[in-house]
């Protein structure tokens, strides 16, 4: 039976460069956000795993939400559209919000997400990602916090997916052209 590692080209960022990078931000977020009231909101699905082991490396208290968008719908490619399809929970005014993200290419989701909270009433809006994209920007934002910085390669893993699957990956891989150029 074929495993998800075969349809790999390479691991890109073990499980343990990323538990090591997660728990540097972490320290960073917990003392930039010392004495304040901290706000992290997890656009899912995709930044599910990337939440979870940043919030438990926080050492300050922390409240979390969950938010859905839609910009890729069933492509490799984003639609530049950015459709909410879940929102927040619970009103922002006065807080500080973290919006985490799994990685951060072109930009567009994100700077939609930033001016649609922005106008919320929030004491502060940052940016926290796990793999940054920069040669696909085409919105000027860059992170606030960043894990990695990578190249302009198909990445899977560690929440990241292609049609749903590889997400349950430990580690950050290249997938495999053949894999997403047989569905385009």
């Amino acid at each position: 039976m074929k495993e998800m590692k075969d349809d790999l080209l390479k691991v890109l960022l073990s499980e343990e460069e990323i538990k090591e990078r997660v728990a540097q931000l972490g320290a960073r977020i917990s003392a930039d956000y010392a004495g304040r009231e901290l706000l992290m909101i997890s656009v899912l699905k995709g930044s599910v795993a990337f939440m979870a082991d940043l919030m438990r490396a926080i050492t300050i208290p922390v409240s979390i939400d969950f938010m859905a968008v839609s910009s890729y719908g069933k492509g490799v490619k984003t639609s530049g559209v950015v459709k909410i399809i879940k929102d927040l929970d619970q009103p922002l005014e006065g807080k500080d919000l973290l919006i985490v993200e799994d990685i951060l290419d072109s930009g567009k989701t994100l700077g939609y997400l930033i001016d649609t909270l922005g106008q919320r009433g929030p004491s502060s809006v940052r940016i926290a990602t796990l793999l940054d994209k920069p040669d696909r920007r085409e919105v000027n934002i860059r992170p606030d916090y960043s894990g990695f910085v990578v190249p302009d390669e198909f990445v899977v893993g560690y929440g990241l997916d292609y049609a749903e699957k590889y997400r349950n990956l430990p580690f950050v891989g290249v997938l495999k052209p053949e894999i997403y150029t047989v569905a385009e």
